[in-house]
């Protein structure tokens, strides 16, 4: 059956930006385990192959929903582009965490415009890199989350923050830099993004909530990423009580993708990590517990 896509949907959260949301499933009225991806650091729902993505799950039988931060730096009409760089100055982890739960709510509303076209008992969260950090806090807090798969993801937040001199100058001037690598803009950091992380900081703790965690858990990292360290699977390993971990030799922190990425099939490791994914996710909780031994 062809594949039904709604692209730039655009829905209201809680901090005054809109939400842009992309659906890709079967339109045959037919309920669909929801698989629900987050994007990383400087991403966005569009970037690389995460459309190809979308469409193999929507061709295996999902209703794939990803979409933007709100305060990401992309807007409705530039979904792809930082144009909006106040917005991204704004960015903190418990927006893109209140963002999430509002996608989440939304997909869940009795309403829902395509709510014939969902099975609300199997809800699986996606996240990559920083987004995975959001998804494991995400899924410790949301008791309808069903399972939980992580690429490249990040263990820790506070670590990624600077220290001493240069924290001491971000206070003093309340803004910081960075480089986008892609488009060589500066991007700002207001020291807010800071401060929320301290107020919140127990909410924040990755460890803390992988310890909570009450469903299977699928790590995925690639052996060349120099952005997260392997180093962080392993602790997400380590401390996630249903854990299953998927190394991909030589490959780096976006699999072997690229923006844009024009190409007809996704790369290798890509395809890789995709057929293991859906294996997870197909796979029966019951059949993971005994295969973690448990």
């Amino acid at each position: 059956m062809e594949i039904t896509k709604k692209k730039n949907l655009v829905f209201e959260g809680k901090h005054d930006k809109p939400i842009i949301a992309d659906y890709f499933f079967q339109a045959d009225k037919k309920p669909k385990p929801i698989v629900i991806f987050c994007h990383g650091y400087k991403g966005f729902k569009d970037w690389g192959g995460w459309d190809q993505m979308a469409e193999r799950f929507a061709e295996e039988g999902f209703f794939f929903v990803k979409f933007n931060f709100s305060h990401n730096g992309t807007t409705k009409d530039n979904p792809t582009e930082f144009l909006d760089i106040e917005a991204f100055g704004e960015n903190n982890y418990t927006k893109e965490l209140d963002d999430l739960q509002s996608v989440i709510d939304s997909v869940l509303l009795p309403d829902f415009t395509y709510a014939q076209n969902i099975d609300a008992s199997s809800i699986n969260l996606i996240g990559h890199s920083r987004g995975g950090g959001i998804a494991i806090i995400k899924a410790s807090e949301e008791k309808r989350i069903t399972k939980l798969i992580t690429f490249a993801s990040v263990a820790d937040f506070g670590s990624r923050f600077p220290e001493e001199e240069i924290l001491e100058d971000w206070r003093e001037k309340g803004v910081r830099y960075i480089t986008n690598s892609r488009t060589k803009q500066q991007l700002p950091h207001h020291y807010q993004f800071y401060a929320n992380f301290q107020e919140n900081e127990e909410r924040l703790n990755i460890k803390n909530a992988a310890e909570k965690l009450e469903i299977p858990h699928l790590i995925v990292h690639g052996s060349s990423d120099t952005s997260v360290s392997i180093a962080d699977s392993g602790q997400l390993f380590e401390w996630s009580p249903s854990p299953k971990l998927l190394l991909v030799e030589n490959a780096d922190h976006v699999f072997g993708m690229k923006h844009p990425w024009n190409e007809a099939q996704l790369p290798k490791e890509f395809q890789y990590v995709l057929e293991n994914t859906l294996e997870f996710i197909n796979t029966e909780n019951d059949e993971l517990h005994e295969a973690y031994g448990e």
